[in-house]
């Protein structure tokens, strides 16, 4: 028996309601657990993209360009920016030149280097950041808002103790 097993669409049985819940067998609770925390990922990166986009006209790539040269106040060399954010160059290229165009970064060669690019935000986009951060927590705060916090705070202590088996290779695993 497969552990998605479903109710056949003529048997009258309602559906369940996600896929981790369609998960029937408990000896399978590693795949309901990772169904379980990527349906949440997706619902919470679902409306955070809709409301920056309907607020602010911004991309979440954009958001999170901006969030990490926030933390990077003198600037990043574009090759540690595409690092962090876990994309190719090419990718980051086409970012950063909309950003330069709207005014919200600035991008120059490196004196001793000039094939190095330093990406920085400007002061206009330092504000717009802001702003933009204050809204994304809000958001954050209000779709978690149904959580009892101490729960919060029990769900981050086991997703911490989650990530390190997660970043295991498949010899590390066995």
């Amino acid at each position: 028996m497969s552990p998605l097993k479903r109710p056949a669409p003529d048997s009258g049985d309602a559906r369940p309601a996600d896929l981790e819940t369609a998960v029937q067998r408990d000896d399978k609770m590693e795949l309901k657990v990772w169904l379980r925390l990527l349906t949440c990922s997706t619902l919470i990166e679902r409306r955070v993209r809709s409301n920056l986009r309907d607020r602010f006209g911004i991309t979440l790539p954009r958001f999170d360009v901006l969030a990490q040269l926030d933390r990077a106040r003198d600037g990043l060399a574009m090759g540690e920016l595409s690092r962090r954010l876990m994309v190719s160059n090419g990718n980051l290229t086409g970012l950063i030149d909309r950003l330069v165009h709207e005014g919200l970064v600035s991008r120059a060669p490196l004196p001793h280097d000039r094939r190095t690019h330093l990406v920085r935000l400007t002061a206009a986009g330092q504000t717009a950041f802001d702003e933009m951060a204050a809204a994304h927590e809000h958001w954050i705060d209000v779709m978690m808002a149904g959580v009892d916090r101490r729960k919060l705070r029990d769900l981050f202590v086991l997703l911490g103790e989650l990530k390190p088996s997660l970043t295991r290779t498949d010899e590390d695993a066995g």
